[in-house]
């Protein structure tokens, strides 16, 4: 092979490569963009607080309720594990829900039931379970894998219950939607055993990946920006003829319902939900994420445009030095 033709066959590869690159960069920038509902929105049922109550005042309801009457909360003491006091605005909000439910079952998951309940009920995933490198991504499994085998209503200590759940007995999964951004997985509840939770904790392994940052460790592993993933692959597989879904007699494939939870002014009212103060596993990276997730927009923008001129300039460079490009040259 001559200088010429070796030359010319490199800066292919390279091209090559580099549009290869293109695509892959741009399908991952695609589906990140998602995670937030920028390139288009949420998949599923986008509906109200008070749409919910609205469909369930027909008294007695005709809809057969799918969701079992238990609310699941957990309670991880990361400094002492023998002590399980909850903090007084936790206990008020929990309160709340438990005085609207008497006749519910209230189940309160604490940093020693919740490690024995994996290993009693899913022993296969005790060993990643135990490696987690922050403690709140033990917090987010379990919500999971209750949900899985419970069924029932997951909520976070700092949200409280401003009416009786009952109507959201009705649909077999969901999750609730600030508006914008990821989809959240502080509230979720779903029928026992429903494939959304058998994506969730079926796929932890496969994502559990240390992006240094405390925070995108923690969303992407496990946390919110999981979850979305997780229910958008489980909207894209039931167009697909996949065995877990075909065929099946259990209820509740089909889209599933964010509702949404918005607290921004002049948002829809909340009609079940309170909030109190949260904010349990900050990191030094929060503040930061905090922003780039405010102008996630203009972020991707801004990184995808440089990505696509340094790649240009890259090319325009290798292309300077080319066999046709020297000839012109010394034909000037």
């Amino acid at each position: 092979m001559g200088p010429r033709l070796y030359r010319r066959v490199l800066l292919t590869t390279l091209t090559l490569l580099a549009i290869a690159a293109v695509i892959y960069t741009i399908s991952r920038i695609i589906a990140f963009a998602q995670l937030f509902g920028l390139t288009k929105p949420h998949s599923g049922i986008r509906i109200t607080q008070a749409e919910i109550a609205a469909a369930h005042k027909t008294n007695p309801d005709p809809r057969e309720p799918l969701v079992p009457k238990i609310i699941h909360q957990i309670f991880h003491n990361w400094h002492d594990a023998n002590d399980d006091t909850l903090r007084p605005d936790w206990a008020a909000a929990r309160k709340t829900c438990v005085n609207l439910h008497p006749d519910w079952e209230h189940m309160l998951w604490t940093t020693k039931s919740s490690r024995k309940f994996i290993e009693e009920k899913f022993p296969w995933f005790l060993p990643v379970y135990d490696r987690y490198p922050y403690p709140v991504q033990k917090v987010d499994v379990i919500k999971y894998f209750v949900l899985r085998y419970y069924g029932g209503i997951y909520i976070d200590l700092d949200n409280g219950c401003a009416a009786n759940l009952e109507p959201l007995l009705y649909y077999p999964a969901f999750t609730t939607d600030g508006g914008h951004g990821a989809l959240s997985n502080n509230i979720v509840g779903g029928q026992r055993g429903h494939p959304l939770f058998s994506l969730l904790t079926d796929n932890l392994l496969r994502w559990q990946v240390n992006y240094i940052l405390p925070y995108a460790t923690i969303m992407y592993a496990s946390g919110q920006w999981y979850f979305t993933a997780m229910w958008e692959r489980y909207h894209s597989l039931l167009s697909r003829e996949e065995e877990w879904l075909q065929g099946s007699d259990e209820p509740g494939l089909a889209p599933l319902y964010h509702i949404l939870m918005d607290g921004r002014p002049g948002a829809d009212p909340w009609v079940f939900f309170t909030q109190v103060d949260g904010n349990s596993w900050a990191n030094w990276d929060n503040r930061m994420f905090s922003v780039i997730g405010d102008n996630i927009a203009y972020i991707t923008l801004l990184f995808s445009s440089i990505f696509l001129l340094v790649l240009w300039a890259c090319m325009r460079y290798s292309t300077r030095g080319s066999p046709e490009t020297t000839e012109k040259q010394s034909a000037a």
